[in-house]
């Protein structure tokens, strides 16, 4: 161990020390405390050259208080930021759930995962959490029923719950109120909440959100829940043997996909649903007949929920039994092949924008400009005449010009997956996996949301033991006409 001197521009460093068993990087870094130069900039002058960083000390020849010479420019210094740092955990609690990206996890009550998943799914929708904020309106309907009128003001509250809070949240209120609106929930075995159907839970509720938020007026903004899920299906019903012929309208909050071995893609599987035996009476023939119903989507909603009809009564075992069967479903569904042939029509000029939008953004040119302003002028004025297809305008969202309506491509984009794990619906456990504004895809496990990968999303189709899609919720995809 020695000292030498170190003449660096203009000043002078008397005193440095330099340990010859370190190797000479750890001297400049020395130099790097003293004068802000880091060591992959400095040249220090010694005999025979530059010093190296690995340099053998003894073959250097540098002696007790020589003067060497070092060339370099330091690093400007960073200046104090105004605020000091802000750590997460020192925010408001509103603030950390911005921060984090997604909302909070929920605890299980006991087997109450079904529920969880389903509220999980159902919060992700920003249009139904809107409508809930404003509740109850300022004259209820007098046939509304207490415990409907209850239940929807624990969802309000559930939901605001899960904005506002980063620790997970314990939804007592909300399953209380669920357990008195429908007993079946509330179901004992040995002393210990029975699981139960996440589909069932998923409908029930939807129904009573139905009834609690609709308004009296004729509009569809009366029936938000209409409005949002709501599918309207046009029916042909016939009877081949008698030649008997009728349509009938109903509105549902969910399409079927049928499961069986022809089927290996949600697509199939939809399509089987449409298609349905049933026997009734025949008033031609003076008794029961087989009937064929023949359904196609008449009217799109907002968000398109799908349920895998994985379960079925088990005689043999007395219970729900499940179809493991893996069947694909996409990131992008197109519902056109569905719709009825007046749809269809509707659907044409919001498409060709759609496919327009597309191309430019892929770099493509527009082909037939004066055609699809035709089309356009055309889907307006249906529009207007009948609203049917139609979404009201979002002018939060970006480019779109207020006063436009956003109509219906027919084309969907998941947001959300509720999976299903084990062999019945009595048991197993529940999931919720939910696309965020970001972007992101987060797992609902009960409390423990966890980031996943969305091309981890498709994967969820089943085939075994792993988590297997049971509900799957699209957002429409729409254009500004």
């Amino acid at each position: 161990m020695f000292t030498v001197s170190v003449k660096w521009q203009k000043e002078v460093l008397q005193n440095v020390e330099i340990d010859t068993s370190q190797p000479p990087y750890v001297f400049k870094c020395q130099l790097f405390d003293l004068t802000g130069v880091p060591p992959e900039r400095q040249k220090i002058m010694v005999k025979g050259g530059l010093l190296k960083d690995d340099a053998d000390w003894s073959a250097v020849g540098v002696k007790q208080g020589q003067r060497l010479m070092m060339m370099g420019t330091a690093d400007e210094v960073v200046k104090a930021p105004e605020k000091g740092p802000v750590f997460v955990e020192d925010m408001p609690e509103e603030e950390q759930a911005i921060n984090l990206g997604h909302s909070a996890g929920l605890f299980n009550l006991g087997n109450t995962c079904y529920m969880n998943s389903t509220i999980q799914c159902l919060h992700s929708v920003p249009e139904l959490k809107s409508v809930l904020t404003s509740y109850p309106p300022p004259t209820r309907a007098n046939d509304m029923d207490q415990t409907s009128h209850q239940l929807t003001l624990a969802t309000r509250d559930l939901f605001g719950e899960l904005d506002k809070n980063v620790k997970p949240v314990a939804p007592m209120q909300f399953w209380m109120m669920l357990r008195k609106k429908f007993p079946q929930f509330g179901q004992l075995n040995n002393g210990v909440f029975m699981q139960q159907d996440a589909e069932e839970c998923w409908s029930q509720l939807l129904y009573t959100l139905s009834q609690s938020l609709k308004s009296t007026g004729s509009s569809e903004v009366s029936d938000p829940v209409k409005g949002l899920f709501g599918i309207e299906f046009a029916s042909r019903i016939h009877c081949a043997e008698s030649g008997e012929e009728s349509t009938e309208t109903e509105v549902v909050y969910s399409l079927k996909c049928h499961i069986s071995q022809e089927v290996n893609h949600l697509h199939e599987g939809i399509k089987r649903g449409l298609k349905s035996e049933l026997e009734k009476a025949s008033p031609s023939l003076g008794r029961s007949a087989i009937y064929i119903k023949d359904s196609r989507i008449n009217e799109l909603p907002r968000y398109l929920t799908i349920q895998f009809v994985r379960f079925f009564w088990k005689r043999e075992s007395n219970q729900k039994a499940k179809i493991l069967r893996k069947v694909d479903y996409p990131l992008e569904l197109d519902v056109y092949d569905f719709c009825s042939e007046e749809l269809r029509k509707k659907l044409e000029a919001p498409r060709k924008v759609l496919r327009d939008e597309e191309g430019k953004k892929l770099g493509l040119k527009s082909k037939e400009k004066s055609s699809e302003s035709k089309d356009v002028k055309m889907a307006e004025a249906e529009g207007s005449s009948n609203g049917t297809g139609t979404v009201p305008t979002d002018t939060s969202q970006e480019g779109v010009v207020p006063n436009q309506e956003m109509q219906m491509t027919g084309v969907y984009d998941l947001v959300a997956v509720l999976t299903h794990k084990g062999r019945s619906a009595d048991s197993g456990h529940y999931v919720a996996w939910v696309k965020q504004d970001s972007g992101k895809w987060v797992l609902f496990d009960d409390d423990n949301p966890v980031p996943q990968l969305e091309e981890d999303i498709p994967k969820l189709s089943g085939g075994g033991d792993w988590h297997m899609a049971y509900i799957c919720m699209y957002k429409a995809r729409t254009v500004a006409m």
